[in-house]
């Protein structure tokens, strides 16, 4: 691993993280682009870049980038996406995918059709803990799950012109933190066959705070929650008819986790350590990828992308939260 070169387009806080964990963990960085020099130079300067690109066109043309991390808002992923694989990039795109299942099915068609690896940049299912709860899940350990219980609330600005509460932005609580729940239930259960959702929503027509049932087929149920104006417990339960799995907070950041049987003892603990904030995993998976030539993978392959965006479509069809790029088919990719 480590020997992909590594472009980072956009220069907001996300991306900082993820390029902090690459430099720590020995990756090659050799090029940022912003929307201004001075950005792009501030940028550079903080991680010893070596090329500081004034446009994303200029980053995704550069010959010394062989893979570009989309650090943008949500509604410009696609476009931001489809530039980088347009100029024979891979992309590891951030969370949410898209802003909707369209414009996901249009980047990983054009992905597969340039032959290129193209994965989203859902951290947490990289981390070890997640990895270790799939093999005791796997293994019997708790039984047949039953029931998830997960929730993301984070107290976030009240700026109505802020990323979290434009709607112009791709605001609301749902893509933006409730994301990692409804992940975390595509990952232990697979596709829902009935989705619940309620919502109450902010001045500016975005969801404040958005309730979900996740129903399926055998019986199981994900009960999930996301607000954006007050601080949750911010971890998850995965019960089964065996025992069940309790993730510490922050459930989706590296962190502990332990499994009880059904009287409640502790079978295991989990509790190891992670050098930084434990983004290089994913890097690590996509340059894995590349290595091998391949351009699928078990843990989230492109075609889960797909799938958890159009939940998050209906969703967002039972909330009414609708952007105002769909409405005038920007947001069409």
């Amino acid at each position: 691993m480590g020997s992909l070169r590594w472009g980072i387009l956009g220069t907001g806080g996300i991306a900082h993280a993820f390029t902090s964990d690459l430099v720590g963990h020995g990756f090659t960085v050799t090029a940022v682009g912003s929307r201004s020099q001075v950005g792009a130079e501030r940028f550079a300067s903080v991680f010893g870049i070596e090329h500081a690109h004034a446009s994303y066109e200029s980053l995704v043309a550069d010959d010394a980038v062989d893979a570009v991390y989309i650090a943008t808002p949500h509604p410009v992923h696609a476009e931001n996406t489809l530039l980088a694989l347009d100029a024979g990039r891979h992309v590891l795109v951030e969370k949410p995918f898209a802003l909707n299942a369209a414009q996901a099915r249009a980047m990983v068609s054009r992905a597969q059709s340039g032959g290129q690896v193209i994965l989203e940049a859902m951290w947490t299912r990289f981390l070890p803990h997640m990895v270790r709860i799939r093999e005791l899940i796997a293994s019997g350990a708790i039984g047949d799950v039953h029931t998830l219980l997960a929730d993301h609330n984070q107290r976030l600005s009240n700026d109505p012109l802020g990323r979290i509460r434009n709607p112009e932005l791709g605001g609301g609580a749902l893509l933006d933190l409730g994301i990692y729940p409804i992940s975390l239930a595509w990952d232990l259960f697979g596709g829902p066959d009935r989705i619940l959702a309620s919502a109450s929503m902010t001045e500016t027509g975005v969801d404040r705070q958005t309730g979900i049932i996740l129903a399926y087929r055998g019986g199981a149920h994900a009960v999930l929650q996301t607000a954006l104006d007050t601080r949750g417990p911010n971890g998850a339960s995965i019960i089964g008819t065996a025992g069940r799995i309790d993730i510490d907070a922050v459930w989706y950041m590296p962190t502990s986790f332990t499994v009880f049987d059904s009287a409640g003892n502790t079978v295991e603990r989990w509790d190891e350590p992670v050098t930084g904030r434990g983004m290089q995993f994913q890097a690590w998976e996509l340059e894995r990828l590349v290595a091998e030539g391949s351009s699928d993978n078990d843990v989230l392959p492109p075609a889960e992308s797909i799938a958890i965006m159009e939940t998050l479509d209906e969703i967002r069809r039972q909330i009414g939260l609708v952007y105002p790029q769909e409405s005038t088919g920007v947001a069409q990719a």
